[in-house]
């Protein structure tokens, strides 16, 4: 267990704060700063954070539930395939990842290449989405149904693997799948099936012994009054100006795990 520091709850709020703002960046930031600033293994570093975000991310989808911005439908087609892969992906990882000698290495790795494409679809979002959506208007009901399930069987992989990929990557990827269904809903519905697979994914990685209940504590006393605040404020603050940050943050954190 690790000693209380008011560090890890500092980068709580401010990581916290700029959920609040943007709506992305928990899992994208939290993990590599666990690793690369304060020195954790990654392996610990992403099943804390899961575990802790399963927390926070419960907070948003009570508030998204009260606001009826919520499609129960779509969190059910996302978790029938998530949960499943998650599952096999914790399987695997009691099986063979603590045997190979080379798994933090290729975590960072994993970690780094889904910190850059979180930060391309937070950067092109818009442009991703216009090029994207015309391959998919002609699809029926049924088709679209498939390609959710599709997507929660590798978001339940990258996440469990990763805790990145569930906000930006997702939300991308809904906006293209279901262009009639507002914003707020997909963000609502996005919020929402993160919570049974980041609490089933930490929960593995308690049971991998990869989660640090001190750290998590110290990360949520922080985070909850930073996502309080940075929700207050997210109206006033220019859009436009933060995710550019964000997304810049997240290319040049992905790129020094890659290169590390």
């Amino acid at each position: 267990m690790s000693d209380f520091n008011p560090l890890y709850s500092l980068a709580g709020f401010l990581v916290g704060a700029l959920v609040g703002l943007t709506g992305v960046g928990g899992g994208s930031l939290m993990t590599p700063l666990l690793v690369l600033l304060f020195g954790f293994h990654p392996a610990t570093a992403v099943g804390t954070d899961l575990l802790y975000a399963s927390v926070t991310k419960s907070v948003g989808t009570a508030v998204h539930g009260r606001r009826k911005t919520v499609d129960w439908r779509l969190v059910g087609l996302l978790a029938s395939g998530s949960v499943p892969a998650s599952l096999v992906t914790l399987l695997a990882l009691s099986r063979y990842g603590k045997l190979d000698s080379h798994f933090s290495a290729l975590l960072g790795y994993t970690l780094g290449t889904a910190l850059v494409l979180t930060g391309i679809a937070v950067l092109f979002q818009l442009r991703i989405v216009r090029w994207a959506r015309p391959a998919f208007e002609r699809a029926d009901e049924r088709q679209i149904a498939m390609l959710t399930v599709a997507l929660g069987v590798v978001l339940g992989v990258l996440v469990s693997l990763t805790s990145v990929g569930a906000g930006a990557l997702g939300v991308t990827a809904l906006l293209i799948l279901y262009p009639h269904l507002p914003v707020a809903r997909i963000a609502g519905s996005d919020i929402a099936h993160a919570v049974p697979l980041t609490l089933i994914a930490g929960l593995g990685h308690v049971w991998l012994g990869d989660v640090d209940f001190s750290l998590m504590l110290n990360l949520l006393s922080g985070s909850i009054p930073g996502i309080i605040l940075g929700s207050l404020f997210g109206s006033r603050s220019p859009d436009h100006v933060l995710r550019p940050i964000l997304a810049v943050t997240l290319l040049i954190v992905g790129g020094r795990l890659l290169l590390a």
